[in-house]
C-alpha cells in the first residue's frame, strides 16, 4: 500500500477486473481498486497485494480522491445498465480532463453515446476492447481503444505497456474515435464465432465420415496446428479432444451437453453489418447455428423422424489421408472468408462515422493476446501494407492463391458434407460467398424484375443511365423515372 496518489483505477473486480488490476501492478504501475461488494476488494489485495502497489477504495468517492490527475478509471461491470449506473455515478465527482474508460464488451453504440454525454461534460470517455479473456487480462490482452486522440495520448503508454507484445510490438493502437475500439472489438468476437463454428464443423465431418476418435482428431488439429492452420484455437482444439473425462473416463467432448451459448456479441456483430449492408453470412451463420444447438424442442422433435440420406450414401469409400487433406483446405478458405468479411465490415463502419480505422493495424494487434491470433494475421498486415484501399482480402495476391489452391477440395468437402449429412453451414455459407463475389453476373437482375411487377420498385439497365419501371398491367411499355 502506497502513500501516494495511484496512476490508474479499476472498479469492477470480477475476474476480468481483477486481473487486470494485477496486470497494471506488476507493471509497476499504482493501481487503485473498487467493487461494490467490498469483499472482493479486501480478497484482491489479501491474495495479490505483493504483487505491486494497490491503495483499496471503499467506495467511488474514495476511489476518485485516491487517484493524480488527471484521472483515469477503468471500469469492469455488465454492459448495459449497469455501466450507466456506475458511470453517473462518477461523472459528478470528475474534474475536467479526467478519463473513463469502459473496458467491457459494451455496444458500440452506447459507446458512441457515451462519450458524446461525457465530452460536452469536459470528461474524456474511452470505449476499449480488451481480448484474451482472464490469462490476457492478466498476462498481456490485445487491447483496442477508442476515443479521442488527447485520452489516448495520455492512456496509450499505460495500455501499451500491459497489453500481449509480439516481436516487440504492443498488441494495443488508437483505433480512432469514439464507438471505434468497441466496433473492433465486436467485430474481433464475431470472427471468434465463425472461426469456432468452422473448426467445429471440420471436427464433424472427419468424425462422421471417416469415424476417427476424438484422440485421433486431436492428433490431426496439432498436426494442423504446425502449418498455416497454427491459431490459438487450434491449438486449444486438439486440447479439448484429447481431454478425457474426469468423472467415468471416456472422451470429455462426449459428455458436453451439445448446446452452445452465447453472449450476445456475436448477434451484434450481425446486426451491426446488416444495418451497414455488409455481408458477413460466415458469422451469421455461427450465430443461428448455436441457436439451433439450443432450441431443445424442435430439435427433439425432428431427431429420429426427419428423414436422412439413405445409409448407401452415408458413408461413401472416403480415402483417409485424402479427405483429411481436404477439410484443412475447405477450413483454411472458410476462415480467409470469415475474416475478409470481417475486415470488410470495420471498413465500412469507419467510413460510416469517419473513423479512418487503419486496417492492417488492427491485424497487428491480434497477433497476440486475443483469442482469434493466428499465424495468417501477418499475412492481413501484409496485404493492406501493399494496397491500404484493398477492397477485399480475397482479391490480395496471396489470399486469392490460397483460395486457388484449396477451392476444389473445398468444394469436395461442401458436396460430401450434404451427401451424408452432416451440417456444415460456415463452410457452405463461406463458399456460396466466395462464388457469389467472384461472379460476372448475379441472379439480381430478376430479383429486381420481380420487385418492379409487384411493387413497382424500379429497376436499372446494363445500356443506360437512371431507373426504369415497365408497365406491366399495361402495355408493358418501360418508362424512366
Amino acid at each position: 500500500m502506497s502513500s501516494e496518489k495511484a496512476e490508474i483505477a479499476v472498479t469492477g473486480l470480477a475476474v476480468m477486473g481483477r486481473n487486470l488490476a494485477r496486470n497494471l501492478a506488476r507493471n509497476g504501475f499504482r493501481v487503485a481498486v473498487h467493487n461494490r461488494s467490498q469483499g472482493r476488494t479486501d480478497a484482491l489485495i489479501e491474495e495479490f497485494g505483493h504483487e505491486g502497489d494497490f491503495t483499496a477504495a471503499a467506495d467511488l468517492p474514495a476511489l476518485v480522491e485516491a487517484l493524480e490527475t488527471p484521472r483515469k478509471i477503468i471500469i469492469m461491470v455488465k454492459a448495459g445498465e449497469p455501466t450507466d449506473a456506475v458511470i453517473d455515478e462518477l461523472v459528478p465527482l470528475l474534474d475536467k480532463g479526467d478519463i473513463v474508460i469502459d473496458a467491457g464488451n459494451a455496444h458500440f453504440l452506447d459507446t458512441r453515446r457515451r462519450e458524446q454525454a461525457l465530452s460536452e461534460k469536459g470528461l474524456n470517455f474511452v470505449g476499449s476492447g480488451v481480448s484474451g479473456g482472464e490469462e490476457g487480462a492478466l498476462n498481456g490482452p490485445s487491447i483496442m481503444p477508442g476515443g479521442s486522440k488527447e485520452a489516448y495520448d495520455s492512456l496509450g503508454p499505460i495500455l501499451t505497456k500491459i497489453s500481449a507484445h509480439v516481436n516487440g510490438e504492443p498488441c494495443c493502437v488508437h483505433v480512432g474515435p469514439d464507438g471505434a475500439g468497441h466496433f473492433v472489438k465486436m467485430l474481433h468476437n464475431g470472427i471468434e464465432y465463425a472461426d469456432m463454428q468452422l473448426i467445429a464443423e471440420a471436427y464433424d465431418l472427419l468424425r462422421h465420415v471417416l469415424d476417427l476418435s476424438p484422440a485421433e482428431l486431436a492428433g490431426v488439429f496439432r498436426e494442423w496446428n504446425t502449418g498455416d492452420l497454427e491459431s490459438f484455437l487450434i491449438e486449444i482444439t486438439a486440447d479439448v479432444l484429447s481431454q478425457v473425462d474426469p468423472t467415468h473416463g471416456g472422451p470429455f467432448v462426449d459428455v458436453v451437453l451439445d448446446q452452445a451459448e452465447q453472449k450476445g456479441t456475436g448477434r451484434w456483430t450481425v446486426q451491426s453489418a446488416l444495418d451497414l449492408g455488409i455481408p458477413v453470412s460466415g458469422m451469421a451463420e455461427a450465430v443461428f447455428a448455436r441457436s439451433l444447438s439450443g432450441d431443445v424442442v424442435r430439435r427433439e422433435a425432428a431427431a429420429g423422424v426427419l428423414p436422412g440420406p439413405s445409409s448407401s450414401s452415408e458413408k461413401a469409400d472416403i480415402d483417409r489421408d485424402a479427405f483429411i487433406e481436404d477439410v484443412r483446405h475447405a477450413l483454411y478458405s472458410s476462415k480467409l472468408v470469415a475474416y475478409a468479411q470481417g475486415f470488410d465490415a470495420i471498413r465500412a463502419a469507419s467510413e460510416q462515422y469517419d473513423w479512418n480505422v487503419d486496417l492492417g493495424a488492427m491485424a497487428t494487434i491480434w497477433r497476440g493476446g486475443c483469442i482469434i491470433r493466428a499465424r495468417f494475421l501477418d499475412r492481413i498486415k501484409e496485404a493492406y501494407d501493399r494496397n491500404p484501399q484493398l477492397p477485399s482480402l480475397l482479391v490480395d495476391e496471396y489470399f486469392k492463391d490460397a483460395i486457388a489452391n484449396g477451392q476444389d477440395a473445398w468444394r469436395r468437402v461442401v458436396a460430401t458434407a450434404a451427401t451424408a449429412g452432416v451440417p456444415a453451414p460456415g463452410f457452405s455459407a463461406a463458399l456460396s460467398y466466395y462464388d457469389g463475389l467472384r461472379a460476372e453476373r448475379l441472379p439480381a437482375a430478376l430479383i429486381q424484375g420481380l420487385r418492379d411487377l409487384f411493387g413497382a420498385h424500379t429497376y436499372k439497365r446494363v445500356d443506360a443511365e437512371g431507373t426504369f419501371h415497365l408497365e406491366w398491367s399495361g402495355d408493358r411499355s418501360e418508362t424512366k423515372s
